[in-house]
């Protein structure tokens, strides 16, 4: 284990340090499409104006019904400090103490999941904005991989989770 955070805090360091003396304005911008407002309304949006919306936004619904809880509850568990904490000062504030997992990159991942499967045209974009909210939550110094590879576990499984639930 100790091996594992060791190699997870020398990859962060590496990732942070390119961040040193640049503008990351697109890096936050990046960051804030992962946020909670926009989920919700590409929800409604979609159940308004397609067919399948409404199933997206029903599944989605409990697949963030499923997250959420579990998210909550593995950040009170882990306890894991935050890079910002321990090792750099962050480009942002982050919204809570605990690091692991990265909420951001669950929420992503769920929603890149249920995109994928809703509508599969839109898939490789999908996982790609997903993996960029997870390496902008690294650039920012808020997160270590390991907490983004969690986040993204987590989300896509509560997003398969609830397809074979609702589905």
């Amino acid at each position: 284990m100790n091996l594992i955070t060791a190699k997870d805090q020398q990859l962060f360091a590496w990732l942070f340090a390119c961040t040193q003396n640049r503008n990351m304005t697109w890096v936050r911008l990046l960051s804030k499409t992962g946020d909670g407002h926009f989920y919700l309304a590409l929800a409604l949006i979609l159940s308004v104006v397609e067919q399948q919306g409404i199933w997206f936004l029903a599944v989605g619904l409990v697949a963030f019904l499923l997250e959420l809880p579990s998210y909550f509850v593995l950040k009170k568990t882990f306890k894991r400090a935050r890079p910002c904490d321990v090792l750099v000062s962050a480009h942002i504030q982050p919204s809570d103490k605990f690091s692991l997992p990265s909420g951001h990159t669950a929420a992503a991942f769920l929603m890149a999941t249920l995109i994928s499967y809703f509508y599969p045209g839109f898939t490789i974009f999908a996982y790609t904005w997903a993996s960029l909210i997870g390496l902008s939550r690294v650039l920012l110094g808020v997160h270590f991989p390991t907490d983004i590879i969690a986040g993204a576990i987590l989300g896509t499984a509560s997003a398969w989770l609830s397809l074979g639930w609702v589905l």
